[in-house]
């Protein structure tokens, strides 16, 4: 499984406003303690709502973090394919190369632009 770096971009900006990254922290423990779903179900989601926004980071890092709360592979691919009805097949198939990016343990899969 992938190493739980976050990237560098993410954590210069936690250093220079950690006050923002507290108030970060604090709504995202509202808003999962607001109901009665679990860490696996929320993250599931969270790897559904990502992959419809087109965030790759956020995709390969919910992935991880599904897996590591129970999630099996098919459960994971599963919310991917779901995205299919709702977002297209484009945003599928790069939520389905980041996942499985993201769970080879393999970096980034993104090309740089010139």
């Amino acid at each position: 499984m992938a190493k739980k770096a976050l990237p560098e971009t993410f954590k210069s900006i936690v250093k220079k406003y950690p006050d923002v990254w507290e108030a970060h922290e604090q709504l995202t423990k509202a808003c999962s303690e607001a109901g009665p779903l679990d860490r696996k179900m929320r993250e599931l989601i969270k790897v559904g709502i990502s992959v419809g926004a087109g965030l790759e980071t956020a995709t390969q890092r919910h992935a991880i973090m599904a897996k590591e709360h129970g999630a099996t592979i098919d459960e994971i691919n599963q919310t991917v394919l779901m995205a299919m009805t709702t977002c297209g097949h484009p945003k599928t198939a790069a939520g389905w190369q980041w996942v499985r990016s993201a769970l080879q343990g393999k970096k980034t899969t993104r090309k740089k632009k010139k």
